[in-house]
C-alpha cells in the first residue's frame, strides 16, 4: 500500500492536555482524519518571543500516529505588518529546515488560515511538489483579504490545490477575484459527539458549585474584543431588571478580563454575571450540560465550534447571527438569533427563548449531522483525489 502521510501547519495548537484551546477544533478535527493516514505531522511555528508574551511555552507531544511540534523561531515582529514576504520567508525556511532535519515524510499539505500557515504551505508546495489543502477560519481577515485582493493571500489561494470555508455564504466571494470556483468547498465546523452529549444538568450544576434553582445562560469565547462580552454584560442589566432568577456564567479567559470584571462591577451584576475563567476542552461539555442555552455574543465569527457542542448536549444557540450561524441556526427549534453589538436586541431574544419549552431531541438531531465524523468525509474525499492525481 502506498504511504500516506499528512503535513499539517497552522498558527495555534493546543497542549497535550488541552488546557490551552488556541486551535482545538484542528487537533479535535485531525482525530477523525489521522485514521486515514500512516503518519500525520503538526508543526505550530512560533517566534521566540510569543512565549515570554504569554508566560508559558507548549512542549512537543504525540498521541496516536500524530506527532506536535511547536516550532519556535527567529522571526522580527515589524515584518508581520510592514514586510510579510519577509515574515513568510523566514517562517517557511524554519519550517522546511526543521522537516530537513528531522526526515519528515510528507505526501500532503493541510494549512489552516492563510496567514500565515497557507502562505508558508505554498512555499512548502512549490518546493516538494506535494498538494496544498487550505482551510480559511477567519472571518474579517477573509473578508478584507477579498476586499483588497491581497497579492499575499491571493498567491497562497493560487498555490492550493483545494481551498476549505467553514462558510458557504463565501463561496462565491472568492470566484469575483479570480479564483477558480472549483475548487473552493464548503465544509463546516463540527463537534466530537464522543465529548459533547447531554449529561444530567442537576449533576453537572452539583459538581460546579453552580445554584440549582436558577436559570443559567452560558457564554463560552475568549475574553477578547471580538467576542462581544461586553454587549453580554449591557443585555445582563437588562434582564436583571425584569428577572432575578437568571444568572449568566461566562467561561473563558484573556486579556479584557480585567475590563469585564469592572464592567459587572460598575453595574451591579456581581451575583448576577459570573467570570469563571478559563477552563480544559475536556470539561467544556459539563459547564454546557449545566445550563440553560449557550449565549453567543460575538461581532464576527466564522464557524463557532461552540455553536455546534452545544447543541450537541440539547442546548438552543442564543446570539448573534454571525458567520456560518445562519446556515447552521434555521429553524427556531434550534435557537434564536440577533444583530450584532447591540444589548437590547440580545437581552430580547434570551428573554424570549428563557419562554420556550424547547426539543432537546430536536436540537441534537440536528446537530448530529455536524459530528467530525460526518464532516470530515467530503475532506477525506478531497484527500483521495488529490493524492490519486499525484500519483
Amino acid at each position: 500500500m502506498t504511504p500516506r502521510n499528512l503535513l499539517v501547519i497552522t498558527n495555534n495548537f493546543p497542549d497535550e492536555g488541552s488546557s490551552y484551546i488556541g486551535g482545538i477544533f484542528v487537533k479535535e478535527q485531525l482525530r477523525y482524519l489521522a485514521q486515514d493516514f500512516d503518519r500525520v505531522t503538526v508543526i505550530s511555528p512560533s517566534m521566540f518571543i510569543t512565549g515570554a508574551v504569554r508566560g508559558f511555552v507548549h512542549k512537543d507531544y504525540s498521541y496516536g500516529n500524530v506527532d506536535v511540534h511547536f516550532l519556535r523561531y527567529l522571526n522580527v515582529p515589524f515584518f508581520y505588518r510592514y514586510g510579510r514576504k519577509v515574515w513568510i520567508f523566514m517562517q517557511y525556511r524554519a519550517v522546511d529546515r526543521f522537516i530537513r532535519k528531522r526526515g519528515i515524510k510528507f505526501d500532503l499539505i493541510h494549512a489552516h488560515c492563510t496567514w500565515a500557515s497557507g502562505t508558508v504551505g505554498a512555499a512548502l508546495k512549490r518546493k516538494h511538489k506535494v498538494p496544498l489543502i487550505v482551510t480559511e477560519h477567519t472571518s474579517v481577515a477573509i473578508k478584507h483579504a477579498i476586499d483588497t485582493k491581497d497579492p499575499v493571500f491571493k498567491d497562497a489561494w493560487d498555490m492550493s490545490d483545494a481551498i476549505i470555508r467553514v462558510r458557504g455564504g463565501d463561496i462565491e466571494r472568492f470566484a469575483s477575484i479570480g479564483v477558480p470556483i472549483q475548487k473552493v468547498h464548503h465544509i463546516p465546523n463540527g463537534f466530537d459527539g464522543g465529548k459533547f452529549h447531554p449529561m444530567d444538568q442537576a449533576e453537572c450544576r452539583r459538581s460546579l458549585d453552580l445554584p440549582l434553582d436558577k436559570k443559567i445562560v452560558m457564554n463560552v469565547g475568549n475574553l477578547v474584543g471580538v467576542k462581544g462580552q461586553k454587549y453580554l454584560i449591557a443585555a445582563m442589566k437588562k434582564i436583571a431588571e425584569k428577572d432575578k432568577s437568571v444568572i449568566c456564567v461566562i467561561v473563558g479567559g484573556g486579556k479584557l478580563n480585567g475590563v469585564l470584571h469592572k464592567q459587572i462591577e460598575d453595574s451591579g451584576l456581581s451575583d448576577t454575571v459570573l467570570m469563571v475563567g478559563g477552563k480544559p476542552h475536556s470539561d467544556i461539555a459539563c459547564w454546557m450540560n449545566a445550563c440553560d442555552m449557550l449565549v453567543h455574543s460575538s461581532l464576527s465569527e466564522s464557524g463557532p465550534v461552540v455553536m455546534f457542542e452545544a447543541m450537541a448536549c440539547g442546548r438552543p444557540y442564543v446570539g448573534t447571527r454571525v458567520g456560518s450561524v445562519p446556515e447552521v441556526v434555521t429553524s427556531d427549534d434550534y435557537g434564536l438569533v440577533c444583530a450584532p453589538g447591540d444589548p437590547s436586541a440580545l437581552s430580547g431574544i434570551i428573554l424570549k427563548a428563557l419562554d420556550v419549552d424547547w426539543s432537546a431531541e430536536k436540537i441534537i438531531a440536528h446537530a448530529r449531522k455536524f459530528d467530525w465524523s460526518e464532516t470530515v468525509k467530503p475532506l477525506l474525499s478531497i484527500y483521495d483525489e488529490l493524492l490519486a492525481r499525484k500519483t
